[in-house]
């Protein structure tokens, strides 16, 4: 097992030195979006941008699942590919919404679906990747709905809390808590993600906006939001701590 940090950023050299892979071994399939290493396979995933190719696959976060297409060309029945649905060892996904950026570590991963066509569609569950959400009601049913609406899984989506925490920062947005200022750098970069959209607003095919509908809280601030259905916005929990302060 590699030491690798969820949500992390890494270059591909940081990559290539942590998992010790010889000068002469770079290039080839490194750069081509996945390569089995010894028994371990390292996938490099980039969302909502081509890769250096030029190729631009619907690659995409659904929650915490990815929903991955392999190279072209491949097919189910290909003994690599196969090997990702019994892979003789462990799955490590990166992946990116900008190629000039560094890969974000999503977690090792396991194949939950998949769908024989070319390019081979995988969905990988990432079996590490830690929420950073409270479990309280996640789950709602929606009155006059058909199906369960789970909504937090728009909060988890990682491609989504990157873009709103890149927007404000890992900074609670109601008290300006900032877990590196109190607790170094194993508080960088952590915070939760909150989403203000109100439940009858969400459909089945509501596609989250990481700018307009996610808030960066901290975990004392998200519980407090959520003591209320629907929950409090920004504005309220600001107003309610500063009347609090003066009485």
């Amino acid at each position: 097992m590699y030491d690798f940090k969820i949500n992390n950023e890494y270059k591909r050299k940081d990559i290539y030195k942590i998992i010790g892979i010889p000068e002469d071994t770079k290039g080839g399939n490194w750069d081509t979006g996945y390569n089995l290493y010894k028994e371990d396979f390292f996938i490099f995933v980039n969302i909502d941008t081509a890769g250096r190719t030029g190729h631009d696959y619907r690659n995409k976060f659904d929650g915490d699942d990815l929903i991955w297409y392999a190279k072209n060309n491949t097919r189910l029945h290909q003994p690599q590919i196969q090997k990702f649905l019994n892979p003789p060892g462990k799955i490590y996904i990166f992946w990116r919404n900008d190629d000039k950026k560094p890969f974000t570590y999503g977690g090792t991963a396991k194949a939950i679906d998949f769908f024989d066509e070319s390019p081979v569609k995988i969905i990988w569950s990432l079996n590490d990747h830690s929420s950073e959400i409270d479990n309280e009601n996640i789950s709602h049913i929606i009155e006059g709905a058909t199906k369960q609406i789970t909504v937090n899984k728009y909060e988890r989506d990682p491609n989504a809390r990157k873009i709103c925490i890149e927007k404000y920062g890992a900074i609670c947005q109601v008290c300006n808590f900032n877990f590196s200022d109190v607790f170094g750098k194993i508080g960088e970069g952590f915070i939760h993600v909150h989403h203000k959209k109100a439940l009858h607003e969400i459909k089945e095919e509501y596609i989250v906006d990481p700018i307009i509908d996610l808030i960066p809280l901290c975990p004392n601030c998200h519980a407090m939001a959520h003591k209320r259905k629907p929950s409090f916005s920004v504005e309220e929990l600001k107003s309610l701590r500063i009347t609090n302060k003066t009485e």
